[in-house]
């Protein structure tokens, strides 16, 4: 049985204090603010994206990554669909500003069903330990949890995050928090996430 979902958390305020520096805002049905009402977003990266399976080294066997995963630098090289640089200026006008550098790179995840999921995890690799940066994730599709602790222990959070709905984790969350994306046995779609984030950080 899943825990209760906390979207409710966000009903009066889309950015919630998390303590020590960290924090997390809730967009609901941002794809679609811009007055646009196309929704074959989803699709179009589906049937378009270069698409790779990863495979880990699991303790002492190497295991198949529960989700297909495609990484762009949206700067330096030809995006695979328009809309992501179109998505990208929309966050930069939004939040660089505030973050004092520019979103640079789009990193994609496919959950092809339930089975699929991301383990416990910050965005940290190519910062320092003391270094505060933002994520942006646009979903896309099925409704999945979206789940944050924090480090060392601590009460989470369950969030559904909804087709176009945009959840922006900044200040310290990379480094005092850790967020997943858990398995469900529930019947739930494709969803698609895609994950903006300045230069070096992943």
């Amino acid at each position: 049985m899943e825990p209760a979902l906390q979207s409710s958390l966000f009903e009066q305020s889309d950015r919630r204090d998390l303590g020590n520096g960290a924090w997390l805002e809730v967009r609901s049905g941002w794809l679609f603010q811009d007055g646009s009402p196309d929704d074959t977003l989803f699709a179009e990266l589906r049937d378009q994206i270069p698409w790779r399976a990863e495979r880990r080294q699991m303790y002492d066997r190497v295991l198949d990554v529960p989700r297909l995963i495609s990484f762009h630098n949206l700067v330096d090289a030809d995006a695979p669909h328009p809309r992501l640089k179109q998505l990208r200026r929309r966050l930069n006008d939004a939040y660089a500003g505030e973050l004092g550098e520019p979103f640079v790179t789009a990193g994609l995840c496919l959950y092809r069903d339930g089975n699929d999921s991301v383990a416990w995890h910050g965005d940290n690799i190519g910062r320092s330990r003391t270094e505060d940066t933002m994520v942006a994730i646009l979903g896309l599709g099925a409704t999945r949890v979206f789940a944050l602790r924090p480090r060392g222990g601590g009460p989470s959070l369950r969030l559904r995050h909804c087709h176009g709905d945009l959840l922006v984790m900044g200040g310290s969350c990379q480094r005092t928090w850790e967020h997943a994306v858990p398995k469900t046995t529930r019947p739930t779609g494709p969803r698609i996430s895609i994950q903006f984030r300045p230069q070096g950080v992943r």
